[in-house]
């Protein structure tokens, strides 16, 4: 269905005010009663899940730059430079594209690039059939990217977090693989709890991480006031005539400070665009900026701070405290990101870009709090793989930061879209905007391809093989559905057969034939009347689609058309944030003047065998994959909660 674009009212949880597309939101401190106590608690909270990645990056982005392996010499231009590019991206990337402008961009209240890709599709409708596939398949990619970051985010913040223990003692050198190896263990086993429980302590502890690092900063500076210059564009510039070529691949590692500007984007819909907003105009940018020029301040006094500027900054008696903060910290910024690959694979499942995923609701009251065990696991060994292979998180910056600027230029380029196809901004006024966007995204994803080699080839390589996925699943349902549809019967036909001749035996009870089309008579139907040659009282077509919004409230669930002879036709649509169920379907049904009794109610599901020799049009290794896949999907029957006792599973061939 259309999306709206005017609907900016957030959803659930959210707080922002409904504004026009395009229309600039006021900033929080201009008041207008935007420091309300709700707004200040969702602010906090947002601290924890919203900023927990890109609030660690101090650990990492200024030592990846001197002292990485493609570092650049240690000179007072070079750290004046290297600080100056570190701010204006955070004032450009984060700051003006994703918190002023990118939030405003929302699918009723949500963010992400799945509520971005349902945009998209209203913007090009009717604009040509190439660029829409382009479009679709951009989305796709970025989604895929992210999860590559989500593999490493954990992997490289508690690894730099560990790190800081060399500081104090040579000694602890050993310990720093394998003490992260176990404590990226116990975070994915804890998962199975939610993280309800220790979300209510995010926030509060990212206040403690922001004043320490901000005070730490400070006091650098202090020393040596004049490193706020930085300030000036004009030394970036400078850097980039004094380093030529070389500058550029050190922009490959000054974009870790920007990390996280998508979970900014994707995590909206929890807070609010003003609360978030709120956060990092108060708390987040100011700490970060005090604690980079707090580095910088420490390089131009000690240079040999260059393998931990961060850590440097820190007096000697409080380097162990400051490194179980740290790693609290970078522990929360796993989590949200953890939490972020849960909420987009359920997001995946719905659209129909991923199979049946095992799905556990960790809390009754709140809303997005999941668990999937088989991509957790996953997730475990692929981070614990990450560390023991590349060892350092000098070794994980390649591999990181490519995943983060083609995510962020393909974010902009479908931002394009939103803003002039469907918002109607003229040209005049989008071109700048995104010309200043792109400029930075692509000088961004430019310098990382030049590290491919050093780990940029593990997050394609992830992104690659998960878009094959996606795109194999999408497209092997649609030729399923249209084998189905020419297996099938228009249900009139269906239906005239039943009295035209002798009446079918009809027996008690209902049963429930569930299909994915919405027209035609369901293949299940079928072979169970062919089979059977007796057909229940009531007999309910069950199809659950996914809507292109992210939540779909109970009044507008369903469509409930009664065709005759005790057949009718439900059509259940839920959001791609929503987990379908046939008990609250059911229980739906009845407010539509249908009697149901789960008892005398049997539900009759499909089980395809898949043959890969048939005439449709896809590659012969694709129709293996999918043929695997859907041979792994969890079980309907669990993933839609319907009472196993009550269920009758129907098989049939298909050749794809």
């Amino acid at each position: 269905m259309p999306i709206d674009p005017k609907t900016a009212a957030q959803d659930g949880s959210s707080a922002a005010p409904t504004t026009e597309p395009g229309e600039l939101l006021p900033h929080p401190a201009h008041g207008d009663g935007k420091f309300s106590s709700r707004n200040m608690g969702l602010a906090l909270a947002a601290l924890g899940v919203v900023y927990g990645d890109i609030g660690t990056s101090p650990l990492y982005a200024v030592k990846e730059c001197f002292h990485g392996p493609h570092a650049v010499a240690l000179s007072p231009v070079n750290v004046m430079g290297v600080l100056s590019l570190i701010l204006w991206s955070l004032f450009i990337v984060v700051s003006l594209k994703y918190v002023m402008f990118i939030t405003r961009a929302d699918n009723k209240g949500e963010g992400g690039i799945f509520a971005l890709l349902a945009l998209v599709k209203a913007s090009v409708e009717g604009t040509g059939k190439k660029r829409h596939i382009l479009l679709i398949a951009a989305a796709m990619f970025g989604a895929a990217l992210l999860y590559g970051d989500g593999i490493i985010t954990p992997a490289i913040s508690v690894l730099s977090a560990m790190e800081g223990l060399t500081m104090a003692t040579n000694a602890a050198e050993p310990f720093i693989l394998p003490g992260t190896c176990v404590i990226l263990m116990i975070l994915f086993m804890m998962q199975k709890h939610g993280t309800e429980s220790i979300g209510k302590v995010f926030g509060p502890l990212m206040i403690l991480w922001f004043a320490v690092i901000a005070a730490l900063g400070v006091a650098s500076i202090v020393q040596r006031p004049e490193i706020l210059a930085a300030v000036n564009p004009i030394y970036a510039v400078r850097f980039f005539a004094e380093n030529h070529l070389h500058g550029l691949v050190v922009l490959g590692s000054v974009v870790l400070c920007i990390t996280g500007g998508e979970a900014l984007y994707a995590d909206m819909g929890h807070f609010g665009r003003q609360p978030i907003r709120m956060s990092w105009y108060t708390v987040v940018l100011p700490s970060l900026m005090l604690n980079y020029f707090g580095q910088g301040a420490l390089l131009l006094t000690k240079p040999d701070m260059a393998f931990n500027p961060f850590f440097g900054l820190v007096p000697q008696p409080l380097l162990y405290p400051m490194v179980a903060l740290a790693t609290m910290a970078t522990v929360i910024a796993s989590q949200a990101m953890i939490s972020g690959v849960y909420s987009l694979t359920q997001q995946a499942v719905q659209l129909g870009y991923c199979p049946r995923i095992r799905i556990i609701n960790t809390s009754a009251e709140t809303k997005g709090q999941i668990y999937l065990p088989g991509v957790n696991n996953a997730m475990m060994v692929a981070c614990i793989g990450l560390v023991l292979a590349f060892k350092s998180s000098s070794g994980l910056a390649g591999a990181y930061g490519i995943a983060v600027t083609a995510t962020m230029a393909i974010t902009t380029i479908i931002f394009f879209f939103v803003v002039h196809t469907l918002w109607r901004w003229p040209m005049w006024k989008t071109a700048p905007l995104i010309t200043l966007f792109l400029i930075f995204d692509v000088a961004f994803l430019g310098s990382n391809l030049l590290k491919i080699a050093d780990g940029g080839w593990f997050t394609l390589t992830v992104a690659a093989l998960i878009m094959i996925a996606m795109a194999t699943w999408r497209d092997g349902k649609a030729a399923l559905g249209q084998r189905f549809q020419a297996m099938g019967l228009p249900m009139e036909l269906f239906l005239n057969s039943l009295v035209a001749g002798k009446p079918p035996l009809r027996i008690s009870g209902t049963g429930v034939f569930m299909s994915v089309s919405a027209t035609g008579t369901p293949i299940t139907l079928l072979h169970h009347y062919k089979h059977n040659k007796v057909l229940h009282e009531q007999i309910l077509l069950l199809s659950i689609t996914a809507s292109e919004t992210p939540f779909v409230s109970g009044k507008d669930r369903l469509a409930v058309t009664s065709l005759g002879h005790g057949f009718f036709r439900i059509i259940a649509r839920y959001g791609f944030m929503q987990t379908p169920s046939v008990p609250e379907i059911l229980k739906l049904a009845k407010s539509h003047g249908l009697i149901i009794d789960l008892a005398s109610t049997t539900f009759y599901l499909g089980r395809e065998t898949l043959l890969t020799g048939g005439s449709t049009k896809m590659m012969g290794w694709r129709k293996t994959l999918f043929a695997f896949m859907s041979r792994n999907a969890w079980n309907a029957t669990t993933f839609f909660g319907i009472p196993p006792g009550r269920v009758v599973e129907l098989g049939t061939q298909v050749e794809l």
